[in-house]
């Protein structure tokens, strides 16, 4: 714990394997897995307020793809609360497609009903005011302004997040563990201002003893397993 919550951008399962002198690199693997299911804390608040909404592709180069189009590459969500001119709590989260029922499904999960979401001209976010939301559209192909000036934060998260996949673990994570990477990342960025990495550290250590053990045969073909808040007996 203290491994993973002591380095500004996490440590990579090769690198916990050499730091304790692991013989299987499975292992240290295992363990990175399991922590990361703990650090979504059940039942935790929805994003509220002003929060931007666009998705980010990652993986490698690809050809033949158009707009949102995709073969290969996990779509992600990414949802940023605006705090003045900064960025105040994030979520991320992976869909299938950029359809409205895997966008705004997700906005639903994870944003309070009233907020005001904005989004560009996306159709697939066009059944949010329906859904109890406010809807601000920022047309990109309208503006005069670059995309990352209509809509900042969450295309500053879509750039450190796209350092952190290359830069902590190569870009090697396969789409099935995928949510569990973007849990941690999550973890770590709405924790970004904390002064004593000592707080993420409890942080974790009381939310790993909330949530129910998971086998490794869940963690191998990457489910969720019995990931929920331990009953009055546990």
């Amino acid at each position: 714990m203290w491994l993973i919550t002591s380095q500004k951008n996490g440590v990579s399962a090769l690198a916990v394997q050499r730091l304790l002198g692991l013989k299987r690199y499975e292992t240290a693997w295992t363990w990175l897995h399991k922590l990361r299911r703990a650090m979504v804390r059940p039942g935790r608040d929805k994003l509220s307020g002003k929060v931007e909404v666009d998705e980010v592709y990652l993986g490698g180069e690809e050809e033949g793809v158009h707009g949102r189009e995709t073969e290969t590459k996990s779509i992600v969500v990414i949802a940023a609360e605006e705090n003045g001119r900064g960025i105040g709590r994030i979520r991320l989260g992976r869909i299938e497609d950029v359809s409205g029922e895997g966008l705004v499904g997700f906005i639903e999960a994870v944003v309070e009903k009233g907020s005001s979401i904005h989004t560009d001209g996306w159709s697939g976010y066009s059944t949010l005011f329906a859904k109890g939301y406010k809807h601000k559209v920022k047309t990109i192909s309208l503006s005069t302004k670059e995309a990352h000036e209509l809509m900042p934060r969450v295309h500053r998260v879509s750039s450190l997040l796209g350092r952190w996949w290359l830069g902590t673990h190569q870009g090697a994570i396969l789409a099935n563990h995928l949510d569990y990477y973007l849990d941690e990342y999550t973890f770590r960025f709405n924790r970004r201002t904390s002064s004593h990495r000592g707080k993420l550290f409890y942080r974790l250590a009381q939310q790993s003893v909330n949530v129910e053990p998971v086998t490794w045969k869940d963690v191998a073909e990457g489910r969720r397993g019995a990931e929920k808040p331990l009953d009055s007996t546990g």
